[in-house]
């Protein structure tokens, strides 16, 4: 048994609908990243997403490029919003993951409405991405993002450039928020029509750690119980052409594949509010 695979977008490639998030690599050893590999190819993973600012994940990362060449589609970011700083990020990446080229470069978190703006003008990221792209550098070209107006900013940003992906917060809770469920339709339907993939992220985010220690690697306090997890995956998974990036921590990295293997078809409306009540879930953006 393996998780299923969709087109991801127009790229042409078949993709898991698992993708791994590879921010759970940040700070990890070598041999615990080694570990995780075989994790992902237990369960026909065949897709990373990582980042230039996400530690040393790029670095844990080229050793298992070296070992299964050809298995895995590439996707990074850059944090950059001007073309000189974003040209410098993309080769060190490239240097660090140890190829020539990535199939996906993303513009990470662009949310902020000035830096909006000065990555899309000219002599923005978009200039270094457009003539990476034409230089082999980097096959497609997405735009990520989170907080509570993301999903209408990523409808602004398919207004100012032809994005190949995008990548969001999307959740049962969240989607209750009504302004950022509008909004969240409305790209979907934009990114259904010009086939650009939809990244979805937060899968089985619980709620804010609100001062309290964390116990895991993730910014927010996740799900813990496989049955919790299953039906927060299971959401998602349930609507057709999204893609779900796994949780930021590499120890219910398993939990997550696991309920991502055995999806059948999507919860209720009752059952996911009944585990929002279960597990006292919050959102993570008001």
């Amino acid at each position: 048994m393996a998780v299923a695979q969709e087109d991801f977008g127009r790229t042409g490639h078949r993709s898991s609908r698992t993708i791994f998030g590879a921010a759970s690599l940040s700070r990890v050893t070598q041999a615990a990243a080694d570990r995780t590999l075989e994790v992902l190819l237990r369960y026909g993973v065949n897709h990373i997403d990582t980042a230039a600012s996400y530690g040393v994940s790029e670095l844990r990362i080229a050793p298992w490029l070296a070992r299964e060449p050809g298995r895995f589609f590439i996707a990074t970011k850059t944090g950059e919003r001007k073309a000189g700083a974003a040209r410098e990020e993309l080769h060190r990446s490239l240097e660090r993951l140890g190829v020539d080229h990535v199939d996906l470069w993303q513009l990470h978190n662009l949310a902020d409405p000035i830096e909006w703006d000065t990555a899309l003008s000219p002599g923005g990221v978009i200039e270094a991405a457009m003539e990476a792209r034409d230089q082999g550098l980097v096959k497609w070209i997405g735009v990520t993002g989170h907080g509570a107006q993301i999903a209408a900013n990523h409808r602004r940003s398919l207004d100012r450039f032809d994005f190949d992906s995008v990548l969001l917060p999307h959740n049962f809770v969240t989607m209750e928020l009504p302004y950022y469920a509008e909004n969240f339709e409305a790209l979907a339907r934009t990114c259904a029509e010009r086939k650009v993939a939809v990244q979805t992220i937060k899968s089985i985010a619980a709620k804010p750690w609100l001062g309290r220690e964390p116990s895991r690697t993730t910014w927010y306090q996740p799900l813990e119980a496989q049955s919790d997890i299953d039906l927060a995956v299971w959401w998602v998974l349930g609507r057709p052409r999204l893609f779900l990036n796994t949780v930021g921590d590499i120890d219910l990295l398993p939990r997550v594949l696991d309920a991502a293997e055995r999806f059948a078809k999507r919860p209720t409306d009752s059952e996911m509010k009944t585990l929002l009540e279960r597990s006292q879930t919050e959102p993570l953006f008001v």
